[in-house]
């Protein structure tokens, strides 16, 4: 009973409805590229820490899945800006001067130091001059 030229958005009698499919395509496709979307700007703080190498990678990484399974947003811009700062290396600094001083305290005579108990000391006005410390031990470092 319908007109013999209908318009391509109605469906023909048959029940097969060609503009319904091609819409459901475009939707699940869209919804692929949104959720794709979403993914890569949650990831942005950790993404932005991994590539600078920070020290506060993980950190961030955690805030991340934080504000991804609480929902809420103030983790995610926590991890945002704490990926845009540079925290200096205090480690470094420290690291080496633990060094320095376990090489100082090496190289302290301890040799000398028992010979010059064994040897009798000039009871003369003259003090002999120091002995240089000898080469420092190599020791194996028990830390990282």
């Amino acid at each position: 009973m319908a007109p013999h030229h209908l318009p391509f958005y109605l469906a023909p009698g048959s029940g097969a409805d060609p503009l319904m499919v091609v819409m459901g395509i475009f939707l699940i496709g869209t919804v692929l590229w949104v959720g794709t979307l979403y993914w890569k700007l949650h990831s942005l703080p950790e993404r932005m820490a991994h590539k600078s190498q920070k020290l506060q990678f993980e950190f961030v990484a955690v805030l991340g899945l934080i504000s991804l399974f609480t929902h809420m947003h103030i983790f995610w811009i926590a991890g945002l800006l704490l990926a845009m700062i540079d925290i200096p290396d205090f480690g470094g600094p420290l690291r080496s001067i633990a060094d320095s001083v376990e090489k100082i305290a090496d190289a302290t005579p301890e040799d000398s130091d028992a010979a010059k108990q064994a040897s009798p000391r000039p009871t003369g006005g003259d003090t002999p001059a120091p002995e240089k410390p000898g080469p420092a031990k190599e020791k194996e470092h028990s830390h990282v």
